[in-house]
């Protein structure tokens, strides 16, 4: 039975050494965290409802309230109420570019560790496949030289026939 040999090439996947895998670390930023919230706030139907009752109740408070109640002019086009909304808007649009930048450069980090974990696969099922390989050309040597139930029940047939014709060919000569 003819030994098999294993080449180093197949002792160990390709591409493992040498790689550095870097674990995300919490987020300690409370601004970017608190950026996040605003953004994520914002764009909710919630969020909306709640300003359109806010702009409601502004307009009607100073619309039906008493003169000396009221504290933004209707005449002016209610003047205070734009500035209000003026300056959320003017907060709210870098906050909502903040929590964005922040969720790019997780997407980065993700992106980066599936492309690790891809080729570890890869390293991983090409190993597998030169394994399978091995396994298939050691089989076949040992099938080569292994003999199976089938071959060995043919070969007593075999020599069973040959014992037969033989002691046949005896008894026929002996007659």
């Amino acid at each position: 039975m003819a030994r098999v040999t294993r080449r180093p090439a197949l002792d160990a996947p390709r591409g493992r050494t040498g790689m550095l895998v870097r674990t995300p670390q919490p987020s300690r930023d409370r601004f970017g965290r608190f950026t996040e919230w605003v953004a994520r706030a914002m764009g909710t139907p919630t969020f909306l409802a709640i300003l359109t009752l806010f702009c409601a109740a502004w307009i009607t408070w100073n619309t039906v309230a008493p003169d000396f109640l009221r504290f933004d002019s209707q005449q002016y086009g209610f003047t205070v109420l734009t500035l209000v909304l003026s300056l959320q808007a003017s907060y709210a649009a870098p906050l909502i570019l903040l929590a964005q930048n922040r969720q790019d450069d997780r997407d980065r980090v993700q992106i980066e560790q599936d492309r690790q974990r891809a080729e570890r696969n890869l390293a991983d099922t090409e190993y597998l496949a030169r394994e399978i390989v091995a396994l298939r050309m050691a089989l076949s040597e040992l099938t080569e030289q292994v003999m199976t139930r089938e071959t060995l029940r043919q070969e007593l047939k075999a020599l069973i026939d040959q014992q037969e014709d033989r002691v046949a060919g005896d008894a026929g000569a002996s007659s």
